[in-house]
């Protein structure tokens, strides 16, 4: 195919995302393109190579696609911006498209920080030794690679093998419950993307196959006491007393709130981030500020609807956990809020230290 010969070759890109793929390991960009009045889509991106053929958008490694989409997503910017169209159509489809890239960098952090902590979790388990794994015949090639993966994951009980040079003979190993590793399987697209996720969810002791929205909700909860446990990290104490006076009295990363309670000498304590059906669907407000008029659990953080209406932000408690305390109306505050770099948290949760 030529470059061209597709209509998909001449239609409007607004964003892009580089996206894993473990099955072949490299990286193949995404990109965020218009749809009239519809909502953008994403889909994988096509380039035109020297010889007017296509391919695909592919990077050898993170590092590299990171730099193209932060140029692409620059260019894309200002490109909108200077579009001769109606102002209110614009603003709605930049807003569009700063939700999708919000979406995507949101899930990226929070995969982040619960692979962090996972291997923190187990880094004390014993590593197993090379020689003692047991494996049948047919996977004694990958005795070595298996052996290097649990080394940095003894948890791992799916493992993707095989060079990605060889991308069409990748395989997947399973770990049965008499801990015999099982022959190789051809890996394909779902398999492969399932041994990523166990770096995550067996970590938490969870099945790697399992509904993966379902799963990740379950780690949210068990990271909240991590979370609390931030607080006596002596670089924490660090990162927190310098935000204060900066004037900064609430943090947000990764859906953990870092939130200063004035009022009763409280300090600093953690909440979490959450969301209503509304602002589900809508763009972060950086610029506003969340009113505080209880003492509730979670935080909705400020948001922009696509109609541009700006909503103020709000503390409330779950579904189950009663009504949130009332604060007294002259201690109603209105406090804007902080972000934190997602490889920050990500580095606390790690317990690296704050620099």
């Amino acid at each position: 195919m030529k470059w061209g010969d597709s209509t998909r070759d001449s239609e409007i890109a607004l964003a892009v995302w580089p996206n894993y793929r473990p099955r072949f390991g490299n990286w193949l960009m995404q990109e965020l393109v218009e749809q009239g009045d519809k909502a953008p889509i994403w889909r994988d991106r096509r380039v035109p190579t020297e010889d007017g053929r296509v391919r695909g958008d592919l990077y050898p490694d993170r590092e590299a696609a990171a730099s193209a989409a932060a140029t692409l997503n620059q260019a894309f910017r200002e490109a909108l911006a200077a579009r001769d169209m109606e102002a209110a159509k614009k603003h709605s489809l930049q807003l569009k498209v700063e939700k999708s890239l919000q979406s995507k960098q949101r899930l990226h952090d929070e995969e982040g920080l619960m692979l962090a902590d996972a291997r923190r979790r187990h880094a004390n388990d014993p590593r197993p030794v090379s020689s003692e794994i047991v494996l049948p015949a047919e996977s004694e090639p990958f005795r070595q690679e298996l052996s290097e993966q649990l080394s940095e994951m003894p948890y791992l009980r799916v493992v993707l093998v095989g060079e990605p040079a060889r991308r069409w003979h990748r395989s997947i190993l399973y770990l049965s419950h008499d801990n015999m590793w099982s022959k190789p399987y051809a890996a394909g697209e779902r398999s492969a993307a399932i041994a990523m996720r166990a770096r995550i969810a067996n970590g938490f002791g969870f099945s790697a196959d399992a509904h993966w929205g379902k799963t990740k909700a379950k780690i949210r909860q068990i990271l909240l006491p991590r979370a609390n446990q931030l607080l006596q990290l002596a670089s924490v104490q660090r990162m927190l007393a310098e935000a204060l006076a900066n004037g900064q009295r609430v943090l947000v990363s990764n859906g953990v709130v870092f939130w200063y309670e004035e009022d009763g000498g409280i300090g600093w304590q953690v909440k979490h981030t959450t969301s209503t059906k509304e602002s589900e669907g809508s763009t972060l407000w950086k610029e506003g500020t969340i009113r505080s008029i209880n003492h509730g659990r979670l935080v909705i953080l400020p948001y922009i609807k696509e109609s541009g209406e700006q909503v103020r932000g709000h503390t409330r408690n779950g579904p189950n956990d009663g009504r949130a305390k009332p604060r007294h109306p002259d201690h109603y505050v209105d406090i804007p809020f902080a972000q934190l770099d997602g490889d920050l948290m990500i580095g606390l949760f790690g317990e690296l230290p704050y620099e």
